[in-house]
């Protein structure tokens, strides 16, 4: 028996990676007293206090399986920083140096995480948008500043955008976790389209459970191109979600419709999440919230309906 497996036994956890994942579901009653009940992951909880550590996890790990990625390799990845700090703490315990472009429109204390994790941090100034809004212009100019970079230090680029490992991380994780939780009754998911990731493995795990179960994208109001909708308002609070672009990993046959939330319902249940249930969470987890009331008061679900989403992120990653 190895050391590490009588730590196991013993309850000693042995290293950050293994606090990733198996978070807790909860129950949000206090905010919402029915008809049908709105239970939602508890992803803050994750070491970097994101969603994002579960797909960081694995496009490092699924990179070094594969051969992309050998011991010691430097890494490099663009974000609106809950990926990159995700990917800093990985890469952090498994000893890659990493490098990370974002907008300086994303919200400073991310950057201030990742170098306290060790990395590297490029900011790039913004094309069109403005601190707190940041567009897809202002990804790619970003984008731009890390493959200048890439080419001269010859970094393993995990581009969560393109990485089908992705979504793998929630269809092997995320989904079984909730599927395991709810005993197998929930009749909806949902939740914001960043990459893509969390929606496809997700709501892919749970349709092959019971393809009975929707599952819709939330998006915000004005810049809805899942939808179908001309976008008329790129700039927006939830960032990392909502690029004014289909996410190329989406998988359109998942889904069954989406929900707008505007900038004021994504402020206003983010506060009533912290009043009535004590969390202190993201603008992203505010439109979740928002947009699973709304599904239940739509008359698209029985009245007994159980709907899970995600709590996305720690509020201590934002300026109020």
């Amino acid at each position: 028996m190895t050391d590490r497996t009588v730590d196991r036994l013993n309850g000693i956890t042995p290293s950050a990676l293994d606090l990733i994942g198996n978070t807790p579901l909860i129950a949000l009653d206090r905010l919402w007293k029915g008809p049908g009940r709105l239970l939602a992951k508890c992803e803050f909880l994750n070491p970097t206090g994101s969603l994002k550590d579960r797909s960081s996890l694995f496009m490092i790990t699924k990179a070094r399986e594969s051969g992309k990625l050998n011991d010691g390799d430097p890494v490099i990845e663009v974000t609106s920083g809950n990926q990159g700090g995700g990917i800093a703490c990985v890469t952090a315990v498994l000893g890659h140096p990493f490098t990370v472009a974002m907008s300086k429109g994303n919200s400073p204390q991310r950057a201030i995480m990742m170098k306290a994790l060790g990395a590297n941090c490029i900011l790039t100034d913004q094309v069109n948008g403005k601190p707190g809004n940041v567009t897809a212009d202002d990804v790619a100019a970003a984008e731009e500043a890390a493959m200048k970079v890439k080419d001269e230090i010859g970094a393993y680029y995990v581009d969560q955008f393109n990485n089908q490992t992705n979504w793998l991380a929630h269809y092997e994780m995320t989904g079984p976790e909730i599927w395991r939780q709810t005993a197998g009754k929930i009749d909806a998911f949902l939740i914001g389209c960043g990459t893509g990731g969390c929606f496809v493995g997700t709501s892919k795990f749970l349709k092959e459970k019971n393809s009975n179960i929707k599952c819709f994208v939330v998006e915000p109001e004005g810049c809805q191109p899942i939808e179908g909708c001309t976008i008329t308002k790129p700039l927006h609070l939830l960032q990392g979600s909502g690029y004014g672009c289909v996410p190329t990993l989406f998988k359109p046959e998942l889904y069954d419709g989406t929900m707008a939330v505007s900038d004021e319902d994504a402020v206003k249940y983010r506060k009533l999440l912290g009043q009535k249930e004590g969390l202190y969470c993201g603008y992203t987890t505010g439109a979740n919230i928002a947009a699973a009331i709304k599904l239940l008061q739509s008359g698209k679900l029985p009245k007994d309906a159980v709907v899970v989403t995600i709590l996305c992120d720690s509020g201590l990653k934002y300026p109020e």
